[in-house]
């Protein structure tokens, strides 16, 4: 199975100055895009300290020139391995365009009050969620797992504040580098990355 890439070039000089606004610019074409389900959905990679690798896919909730932040139960397997070994890949896959944004850096947590701000941002549903599941555990049933969140639901009645959960928050990730893919035909993409150099960032082409 193989597909032609039919799309505009993407040279250095189309770049903005930074990769936190070239990923905006490219993030808000995306999220126009009536073929991109979810814009914010990214695959996150991670590592055990022996280098044992493990993915899945999260939702982003912020960015700025911080960083690319996501949340979390940190007892899950990603945050148990982020804690352990901080390094991280995040790939955006908007493939119906042709596109993806590979971000690599590294990984620490949000403050307490960050966190607490971006849960009260949430259904309530949700919230009890996040109590509910410990996230990445071995359980022994879904009813289990209803039956928990159910008993929640009677306790903190909607509406109605839920306390953040103590092992749930956020991770933000501090790029090292930003690689921009564009497809073209004859597998003749564009990889321009940028990297940390001098306080600053350089552009680089990769061969594809």
């Amino acid at each position: 199975m193989r597909e032609q890439y039919r799309t505009e070039e993407l040279s250095p000089e189309d770049l903005a100055p930074d990769p936190i606004g070239q990923f905006a610019l490219w993030f808000k074409e995306t999220a126009a895009s009536p073929a991109i389900h979810e814009p914010n959905a990214m695959v996150v990679s991670t590592a055990t300290p022996d280098g044992r690798p493990s993915s899945r896919t999260v939702l982003l909730k912020h960015y700025d020139g911080a960083g690319f932040v996501f949340f979390t139960n940190y007892g899950s397997r990603k945050g148990t391995e982020l804690t352990a070994n901080p390094y991280v890949s995040l790939l955006f896959p908007w493939h119906p365009l042709a596109r993806q944004v590979i971000v690599t850096g590294r990984a620490a947590r949000t403050s307490r009050e960050e966190t607490a701000a971006y849960f009260r941002t949430r259904p309530h549903g949700s919230q009890l969620g996040a109590w509910a599941s410990e996230q990445s555990r071995v359980i022994p049933s879904r009813q289990a797992l209803l039956d928990r969140y159910e008993e929640l639901a009677a306790r903190h009645p909607d509406p109605g504040e839920v306390p953040v959960p103590p092992e749930w928050g956020g991770f933000r990730v501090v790029p090292e580098a930003v690689e921009f893919w564009q497809g073209h035909e004859n597998r003749l993409h564009d990889r321009l990355r940028y990297v940390r150099a001098d306080g600053g960032w350089r552009v680089e082409r990769l061969a594809p």
